[in-house]
Parts: C-alpha cells; sequence; structure tokens
C-alpha cells in the first residue's frame, strides 16, 4: 500500500499540470452534467415495516386522490378576550379569508370554520382546514406567500389569525454555517503551517470536492431518486473530511522537508505514508455512512450513500490533488521561518545552530520542552492510571443521562414563539386541549365484516370509551363503503409519554375489538408514525452498531496488526458516543443550559439522531485514531519502545488531530445558527462528540492505555498475523528503499519547528 500511494504521489507531483487538467476536466463535466439534468426526484419519508406506513399506504389505495401524506394548513382564529369568533362582526373576514385561500395555486380545498363547526366549546377559538393538492416538498413559495398574504390580511379585522401545518413552512432561517466553518478552518490552517499557501491549500481541495460531490447528487438525481436535500450531509462531512486529510497530507510533506528531503520525494513520502492513513481513515467513515443503509430506511440510505460517496472524492483529491498543487508552490508551503532558512548562506545556518544548543540531542529537546502535546504525552506516560480513570469517570458521568433519552419527532411546538407555526400549535392547544395538534387516525378496514358501517361504528365506540381519548369524530367512508378513516384526540400533548401509553393501549387492545366487530384496523397520523419510527430507530440501533463496529474492527485489524488497539478503540467510541447522547438529554429533552443555544422549548430527541451520530461520529473517530496511533504504530515498527512510542505519535500528529478535531467541531457547530431547533440538535449533537472524542478519547483515554498496555497493545496471534494481509500502512517499505537525505537540508531547530507546526 504505501509504495503503491509513493509512486502516485511522486506520479501527480511530476505530472501536476495534467493531474489538475483532469480534476478540473471532471468538475466542470458533472457541472454541466448537473445543469442539464432531469428535475430531482422528492425525498421520500416513507418508513417500512411500521404500522403507521401500511396505513397511510392503505389510506391511499382505498381513498384515491386523497393523497394521506399530502400537504395541509390550518388557519387558527382568536377573537379578542370576552368575544367569540362566531359573532357577526368577524363573519365577512373569515368569508373572505376562506375564499382569498382557496383562489390560492395548488389548494385542493378550504373548510368554513363556521360552516364546519371547528369551533371551540367557549367559541374563543376556530379554524380552517387547508387542503393542497401536491405533497409537503411541492408546494411552492407562490402558494405560501399566497396562504401568508391572505393571514395579514383578515388581521386587520381585529382577529389573531395564525397558520400552522406542513405547508406553511418554508425554508428553515439560514444561518452561517458553512461560512462559519471554512472561516475558522482557514484560521485553523494558518496558526498551524504558518504559511497562506499551507493554510489554502486543504481548503482548495475540499471544496472542489464539495462541489463535484454536490453536482453529482444533482446529475444523478433523478436517475437515483435523490433530491438536492440528499447533499445537505453530504456537504458537512465533505467540508470536514477533505480538510482534514489533505491537513494529514500537507503536515507529513513539511515534515519530510524538514528532514532534508526534496519537494518530489517529500510528496511522494507523504502521500506514501499519511495518505495510507487517509486510506483507511476514508474507509472507516465509508463503512459508517453506507452502514445507514442497513436500517431499511430510504432517506437515511441516500443521505449516507451520498455522504459516503463525498469521503471516496475527498480521499481521490487528497492522493491526487494534493501533491499535484505541491508541485506548483513547494517551498511556499514551508513555513516562513524554514524558507528563510533555506535561503541563508551555509555559514549563517550554522552558527544558528550552535546558538541553540550543543547539538540535535539538546535541540529536539528544546523543541520538545516547547510542543504542548509532547508535554501532555510525557504526562500520561508519567500518570497513565490517573489519566484514564479520569477520562473513563468524565466520560461516564456526562453519559448519565442518555439512560432517559426520550426520541420523537419535535413539531411546531418546538418552533420560536415568534412564529406563526409556533402561535397557531399554542391557540389551537387552548383552545381545544393540549392533543388536539395530534390527533390520531385510525383506519378501519371492514371488508371482511358482515356489516361494514355497524362494525365501524362498533370501533368507533370502543375508541372513544378508552381512557385517554377525549373526543373521536365521526367516521369518514371510501365510495366502496368498505373502509373508513376516524380521527381520535388524545387528552394529551403529542410528545407526551402518556400519549405514546394510549397508542400502544389502543393496539393492544385492538386483537379484542376485531374479533367481536370481524373488521381490522390500523392507528396512524404524524403523532403514531413519530412514535413508530422512534421505536423503528430504536430497534435498529444494535444492529446498526454491530455491523459497523464489526467492519471497522476488522478494518483496525488489519491496519494496526493487533487486536487490542481495534478494541480499545471502540469501548473509546462508545464512552464518547454515550457521553454525546447524555449532552443532548441535558439541554434539548430536560432543558438544563437550553437557552445559553436559544432553544426555547424542550422534547424528546429527534428520532434519527442516535443513528446519525453513531454513523458519522464513529467514522471520524477512528479518522482521529489513525491519524494518531499509526504514526505510533510506525515508532514501534522502526524500533522505539512503545512507552516512548506514544510520545513520538503526540510529537507528529497531536497538533494535526487538534487542527482538524477544532476545524471539524466548527464546521458542525455552523448548523447551530440556523433557527430550527432540529438543526440546532444536530450541530451540537456532531460538533460536542467530536470535541469528546478527539480531546478525551483520543488525546488522554487511549495515550493511557497504550502506556498500560506496552507491549501487549500490539500483540497479534501468529496464525493470525499469517492470515491478514500486510498493508505497510507506517510505510516501512519507504524505510528500506528511500536513501537517508542529508542531515545538514535543515537546520535542527528549523526542523523541529516544521514538525511541530
Amino acid at each position: 500500500m504505501a509504495t503503491l500511494l509513493y509512486r502516485l504521489g511522486r506520479g501527480a507531483f511530476r505530472r501536476r499540470r495534467w493531474v489538475t487538467l483532469a480534476w478540473a476536466a471532471v468538475l466542470l463535466g458533472v457541472v454541466f452534467g448537473a445543469m442539464n439534468a432531469g428535475e430531482a426526484a422528492d425525498d421520500s419519508d416513507s418508513m417500512p415495516g411500521i404500522e403507521s406506513q401500511h396505513a397511510f399506504d392503505l389510506i391511499n389505495e382505498r381513498f384515491p386522490g386523497a393523497e394521506a401524506e399530502g400537504a395541509g394548513a390550518r388557519i387558527v382564529l382568536v377573537a379578542p378576550d370576552g368575544r367569540q369568533v362566531t359573532a357577526s362582526e368577524y363573519r365577512a373576514a373569515i368569508d373572505t379569508l376562506v375564499a382569498e385561500v382557496a383562489d390560492g395555486p395548488q389548494v385542493a380545498a378550504v373548510s368554513d370554520p363556521l360552516d364546519a363547526s371547528t369551533v371551540s366549546e367557549d367559541g374563543s377559538t376556530a379554524y380552517a382546514t387547508v387542503t393542497y393538492e401536491v405533497t409537503e416538498d411541492n408546494v411552492t413559495d407562490a402558494g405560501r406567500a399566497d396562504l401568508t398574504a391572505a393571514v395579514e390580511q383578515a388581521r386587520t379585522s381585529g382577529l389573531t389569525v395564525e397558520a400552522g401545518g406542513g405547508a406553511v413552512a418554508g425554508e428553515p432561517p439560514a444561518g452561517i454555517g458553512e461560512f462559519l466553518g471554512i472561516g475558522v478552518a482557514a484560521v485553523v490552517l494558518l496558526i498551524t503551517f504558518g504559511s497562506l499557501a499551507a493554510a489554502g491549500l486543504p481548503l482548495i481541495t475540499a471544496v472542489a470536492g464539495v462541489a463535484l460531490t454536490l453536482a453529482s447528487i444533482v446529475a444523478l438525481g433523478s436517475a437515483l431518486g435523490m433530491s438536492t436535500a440528499t447533499g445537505d450531509l453530504a456537504m458537512m462531512i465533505g467540508i470536514a473530511v477533505g480538510v482534514d486529510y489533505a491537513l494529514l497530507v500537507v503536515s507529513r510533506y513539511r515534515e519530510e522537508r524538514a528532514k532534508g528531503h526534496d519537494a518530489l520525494e517529500a510528496a511522494g513520502l507523504a502521500v506514501g505514508t499519511a495518505g495510507s492513513a487517509v486510506v483507511f481513515a476514508g474507509l472507516t467513515v465509508v463503512i459508517a455512512l453506507a452502514g445507514l443503509s442497513v436500517i431499511g430506511v430510504p432517506s437515511l440510505t441516500k443521505m449516507g450513500l451520498a455522504a459516503a460517496g463525498a469521503v471516496v472524492v475527498a480521499v481521490l483529491i487528497t492522493l491526487t490533488l494534493v501533491p499535484a498543487l505541491c508541485g506548483f508552490w513547494p517551498d511556499a508551503l514551508l513555513a516562513r521561518r524554514v524558507r528563510k532558512a533555506r535561503s541563508a548562506p551555509p555559514a549563517r545556518r550554522v552558527r544558528f545552530r550552535f546558538r541553540r544548543g550543543p547539538g540535535r540531542g539538546a535541540a529536539r529537546r528544546a523543541g520538545e520542552a516547547g510542543a504542548w502535546s509532547v508535554r501532555w504525552a510525557r504526562f500520561v506516560q508519567r500518570r497513565p492510571v490517573p489519566v484514564l480513570l479520569g477520562s473513563a469517570v468524565l466520560l461516564g458521568a456526562l453519559a448519565v443521562p442518555a439512560l432517559d433519552l426520550r426520541l420523537g419527532m419535535p413539531g411546531d411546538e418546538a418552533k420560536p414563539t415568534s412564529t406563526t407555526e409556533r402561535r397557531a400549535y399554542d391557540a389551537l392547544a387552548d383552545g381545544f386541549g393540549p392533543g388536539f395538534n395530534g390527533p390520531l387516525t385510525v383506519v378501519v378496514d371492514a371488508r371482511q365484516a358482515d356489516d361494514p358501517r355497524s362494525a365501524v361504528a362498533a370501533v368507533s365506540d370502543r375508541l372513544a370509551a378508552t381512557a385517554g381519548v377525549v373526543s373521536v369524530a365521526p367516521p369518514r367512508f371510501n365510495a366502496a363503503k368498505d373502509t373508513a378513516v376516524i380521527q381520535a384526540v388524545p387528552a394529551t400533548a403529542p410528545t407526551s409519554e402518556r400519549t405514546e401509553e394510549l397508542v400502544h393501549t389502543i393496539r393492544a387492545e385492538r386483537h379484542a375489538t376485531e374479533s367481536a366487530t370481524g373488521a381490522t384496523f390500523e392507528v396512524t397520523g404524524t403523532t403514531a408514525l413519530n412514535i413508530d419510527v422512534a421505536r423503528k430507530m430504536t430497534d435498529a440501533l444494535i444492529p446498526y452498531l454491530l455491523v459497523v463496529v464489526g467492519l471497522a474492527f476488522l478494518l483496525l485489524l488489519v491496519v494496526f496488526r493487533s487486536v487490542l488497539v481495534p478494541l480499545k478503540a471502540a469501548l473509546g467510541f462508545l464512552l464518547s458516543v454515550g457521553a454525546s447522547f447524555g449532552a443532548l438529554v441535558t439541554i434539548f429533552q430536560n432543558g438544563h443550559g437550553a437557552g445559553l443555544l436559544g432553544v426555547e422549548e424542550t422534547g424528546p430527541v429527534m428520532s434519527t439522531m442516535p443513528l446519525m451520530l453513531v454513523g458519522i461520529v464513529f467514522g471520524l473517530a477512528m479518522d482521529y485514531q489513525v491519524f494518531l496511533v499509526s504514526r505510533m504504530r510506525e515508532a514501534v515498527v522502526h524500533g522505539e519502545r512503545p512507552a516512548e512510542a506514544v510520545v513520538t505519535g503526540f510529537r507528529h500528529s497531536g497538533r494535526v488531530v487538534t487542527a482538524a478535531a477544532v476545524i471539524m467541531t466548527s464546521v458542525f457547530a455552523g448548523f447551530m445558527t440556523g433557527g430550527e431547533t432540529l438543526l440546532k440538535m444536530v450541530g451540537f449533537g456532531l460538533a460536542i462528540a467530536v470535541l469528546f472524542d478527539a480531546f478525551v478519547v483520543r488525546m488522554a483515554f487511549v495515550p493511557a492505555v497504550l502506556v498500560l498496555l506496552g507491549e501487549r497493545a500490539w500483540w497479534l496471534p501468529r496464525r493470525l498475523d499469517r492470515l491478514l494481509p500486510r498493508v505497510d500502512v507506517e510505510g516501512e517499505a519507504l524505510g528500506r528503499r528511500t536513501p537517508a537525505p542529508a542531515l545538514a537540508a535543515v537546520p535542527d531547530a528549523d526542523r523541529q519547528d516544521t514538525v511541530r507546526a
């Protein structure tokens, strides 16, 4: 592996113009294909294998044209204190509102709240239901603007008028997301490298990779059923890993130049060694993201595969375009201090060397003394037990709140009170009860019943008699009169645990009801769907972990040729992801510190969040594992004692891993700047998980375990050693074939400065 990549790096460096032109041609070709591609498909929210989805499908089958998952909206009208919406003075305003909304684009029907009797018992609140001819994703901005204008006009009558529902919500408020991530990355790279060229190169290649990925998604969207929304995760992951992988190769290039190698040889060695780590780090991320397909949710599968494609592109660009660009600026990538030292006359360099100390050993010790990563490694080396226990106890304590994790899908109740959707939600809850915002839809299939109408009536009566149900709407039959839809309103809010218990109770008593009536029924609706999705995600978590961790364990077993190192990596990951779950529960579910993030309403954690967090963070955690431990493995292969190899790994990779973690955290944290609670949750969860894994697990837990294990850390049974392929990530073959550079090429002190940078 190392030899092959060494040749690839040298070849890309030599033929830098052709390599750069080839990538530019590929990007232009894909962009041209995207510009001429067909319209992107709608994202499918289908959740195969759950009762709610089956009931939705039954509605669409038995009620042609009804579109169970079609767009809808509710316009809520609230009279001033002490008055009623049914008063004659408001009649004209309500009629005008209904007429204007009905004439809007894509609107199928609008119910008049006074004629439909959708008025609260005290007469203070009423609502009109708007149904659209298209799904929520296809409601146009013009349609939303027409609805908003009608609502604004109705407010002039003195009524409080708000609108909620899926058709109302447009694009979430944009944050500074990607711009914040790229800006912080630029600052971190500039501080790390001390060179504008070295700082700009990873950003250029990362942006090029993301642009290629997003253009590919658009170009293939129609053929593969992917929409532009599929690219959100791909963009986030692509920026993060693209910068990190290029950062690792550029850092190794500078290190090899500091050892005295010429630019061509340094590029080959950088790709042969650091490039090997990039390949296997990328494979772990691809495994974690592509593994989302085992869950069986089409939207998650598409997101995972698109993001995995972004990682593959980032790896290919790092192995080819990065060394090619190094060829255009071979010396500009070096720190200014090193460039000055190279341009100084030989006598001056000798005097500079002796001023810093009596020899290379003194220079090395001086360099180590000024490097925080080496000082920290020495500290861990001296006190491994306290560091190990401290990191484990800290993460374990933070993970405790995760035991109360509740999954769901926050709706309008989680939005800021400044939005009309949230105000409409609150008005309906005040006027009709908290459960009105999340009615249960019961689909009754009476085809096998002797008397379908009597069977449906019996089901309706049993629902009304169930504890926790406050009202049941009259059944709505299909044209064949053999299937009916019943709306049951719970007494509690949609995200309440009591509502979840009610759904389980209705389903548990179903057998007796079906036996007595001869009709079958299923429970669906947004509330029941969220409950079923949460259950599906929970059930899928363990199999997903087993698949991803198992495959990654085998990969790391081949990379490090050790049984204990992959086990330690998996255990450390579980600690960091557990602590991340605990932090999510503490803030977004329990509300402690929620105000600091601008979260106004707490509730259950998003159903897909655990799987997304596990998949993304596992892949990125293994990135840090490969970056850091591969240098330790390299030192062991070259004869260092295991404890000293830990220090060597930190000396060469500690600062790189730190910079990579800060960059990745900033990319994820940028998504917290949007107004949506769900975006804040995703951004916070990923950012805090990266911080825990990079700075607690990889910087404390991992080196402490390796110091305590000593030689045993690299133990591998002989039989397994013979069976495993040798991939030579540490570049041992390159050390045998590459001639040693002249030591006088760079002063020792400058060499240390470059390595530390």
